[in-house]
């Protein structure tokens, strides 16, 4: 059974910087492909980054590119979202998602994505 576990989010004011981590079960990090979502209320989930199963490969969103990096630590099994200059439309609850298909791509539709974490709260103040 594959388990995430985000933490790291909080309250910062806009143009400061958070780290979120999951941490993931067994060999999750080095075997599915990765990926970030959120989610702001009353509004759908969205992309944010992900990267592929092998590391070879990454997706931003538009509105992230430039300001957010995602990075993996395969000895602690872990994924990183370091987000700097953030803005008040980053306030949003934070998903980490693992994907069990190979692709050359990262996919950035939710639903293709086989297991989820419970998320965490980044709140970002004006």
């Amino acid at each position: 059974q594959v388990q995430l576990v985000e933490s790291g989010g909080g309250l910062v004011q806009a143009g400061g910087s958070l780290r979120l981590s999951c941490a993931t079960s067994g060999r999750t990090i080095s075997t599915y492909a990765m990926a970030w979502f959120r989610q702001a209320p009353g509004k759908e989930r969205e992309f944010v980054c992900g990267v592929r199963s092998d590391g070879a490969g990454t997706a931003y969103a538009d509105s992230v590119k430039g300001r957010f990096t995602i990075s993996r630590d395969k000895a602690k099994n872990t994924l990183y979202l370091q987000m700097n200059n953030l803005k008040p439309e980053d306030t949003a609850a934070y998903y980490c998602a693992a994907d069990r298909g190979w692709f050359p791509v990262v996919r950035t539709a939710g639903a293709e994505y086989d297991y989820w974490g419970q998320g965490t709260q980044v709140t970002v103040s004006s």
